[in-house]
């Protein structure tokens, strides 16, 4: 048990969003038919839209006002599971209830303007604490009885949040009141998906989902502030980072990126006390990219640097680029900074649910043995459609696994719970099946490997012909 004070932020998207004056939920409801109401009918999540005053920064039209409590789905982003699982691994390693802060925010947003937000409501939260009965019992269990410190358990975008919050503007003491930060697949450095959704359906047709998430995003100061920040880009025989002008030709919004690449520029002084980072490994995911004649084509693989911060280059001096893969979003080095790194072979999605990931986060609580680079990445990677349609066949493919021994398959109806196998064979070396469900909705397909390792994706599946409607963008 500890006696720390714990903030639990959320990725993008993670937050449950409410209209403040009606009350009505604008992002965050259960059920699958939800979902493909929202991403499937041309006016669905309309009101998720910014406004001229919210991009001015007159905010409080939307309120968020809690942790996602249901598993959902993004075009692209694809599945994202609750965070009930990860509250409740915390909540078995603190001394009290009242010692968890858990902190929606506003993902649309700049993370500059909910990083002010986290510092002020993390203060407020360690002086309550400190100051409760609970934590005062707790202290009598410890041999030093030092005072409680804060634990920022960070997903996704939440841990760009929280180095904000940490970063000596908002607060001159925090950090140094803060004894360690978790960051589960945090893009430090971005990610190349940010770049795709804010191109989608530029110069080409795609299902509606993707199209209505390129409108919904090209104005949103937070995806913005998800673009990689690494040498991407490739030009010609050589790797460069995106510029404004390449953001603004790919599809975003030439002010936000300004904005976006100058605050990542302050971040970069900011040291994490104690930063502990659990980072998704052996998913595909997409690393760099090409930008002709305004469309995105990304790639699988990138550029590594030497040790002097050149990049490996071929005999012929051409950029060499490795799949170092990731989490499905984020490859694996654009999550990690300085400091403790634990890999885990999980989605993006599935961080803050899996037994891998929850396990990392009891052991840090506990301030257990600290967490390396493990020797070798156990478990395997998934590779599965985003969208699919009811009663189409779609792919199911195991990688960095070329038998079937140990290896099984499970398809799941999230809103059912019911749980059928999954007949894997060999093709193309790899293991794979060709999967179909009969019904619309969020089904979770799981892999499980002979290591004991679990990866896992959602999928939702639409009406025929409906969800993949095409659209122009």
């Amino acid at each position: 048990m500890t006696q720390d004070a714990v903030v639990i932020v959320p990725g993008i998207m993670g937050s449950e969003l409410r209209d403040t004056a009606t009350g009505d939920v604008l992002w965050g409801l259960s059920g699958a038919g939800w979902l493909l109401r929202a991403w499937t009918r041309r006016d669905g999540l309309a009101d998720l839209r910014l406004t001229d005053d919210e991009l001015a920064g007159k905010t409080g039209r939307v309120t968020a006002t809690q942790l996602l409590r249901h598993g959902t789905w993004t075009p692209y982003l694809r599945g994202q599971e609750p965070y009930t699982d990860l509250v409740d691994t915390v909540l078995e390693h603190v001394a009290d209830p009242a010692a968890i802060l858990p902190f929606p925010y506003d993902w649309r947003l700049p993370v500059a303007t909910n990083g002010k937000l986290l510092a002020e409501r993390a203060r407020s939260h360690l002086t309550a604490w400190r100051e409760h009965p609970a934590h005062r019992a707790a202290l009598a269990h410890r041999a030093d009885e030092r005072p409680a410190r804060l634990v920022f358990i960070a997903h996704s975008m939440g841990g760009l949040v929280t180095r904000s919050a940490l970063d000596g503007t908002h607060s001159d003491d925090l950090a140094a009141d803060t004894r360690t930060v978790v960051t589960l697949g945090t893009p430090f450095h971005g990610s190349v998906k940010a770049t795709v959704i804010l191109n989608s359906g530029r110069g080409a047709p795609v299902p509606l989902p993707h199209a209505k998430l390129r409108a919904l995003c090209a104005t949103m100061p937070g995806l913005h502030d998800l673009l990689p920040l690494y040498r991407c880009l490739r030009d010609a025989d050589d790797v460069r980072r995106l510029s404004p002008g390449d953001i603004t030709a790919l599809g975003g919004h030439p002010d936000l990126a300004r904005d976006s690449l100058a605050f990542h520029e302050s971040q970069r002084h900011v040291r994490l006390p104690d930063h502990r980072t659990v980072v998704g490994a052996r998913q595909p995911t997409w690393q760099s990219l090409s930008l002709t004649g305004g469309q995105v084509t990304p790639y699988g693989a990138g550029p590594r640097p030497n040790s002097d911060g050149t990049l490996i280059r071929d005999a012929a001096g051409r950029v060499r680029h490795f799949a170092t893969h990731g989490d499905g979003t984020v490859y694996r080095d654009a999550a990690a900074l300085a400091g403790h790194v634990s890999t885990v072979p999980v989605q993006h999605g599935d961080l803050a649910r899996a037994d891998s990931a929850l396990d990392a986060v009891a052991d840090i609580l506990l301030e257990d043995l600290p967490l390396g680079i493990p020797l070798g990445e156990p478990g395997c990677g998934l590779d599965v459609p985003d969208l699919a349609e009811a009663g189409v066949p779609w792919q199911v493919t195991a990688e960095h696994v070329d038998s079937l021994q140990g290896l099984t398959c499970t398809l799941t109806d999230t809103a059912t719970g019911t749980e059928r196998p999954v007949r894997l064979g060999m093709r193309d070396g790899r293991p794979t099946a060709e999967v179909t469900a009969a019904t619309p909705g969020l089904y979770r397909v799981e892999l499980h490997t002979y290591d004991r390792y679990t990866v896992s994706q959602l999928v939702l599946v639409g009406e025929p012909g409906v969800a993949v409607e095409e659209a122009d963008g």
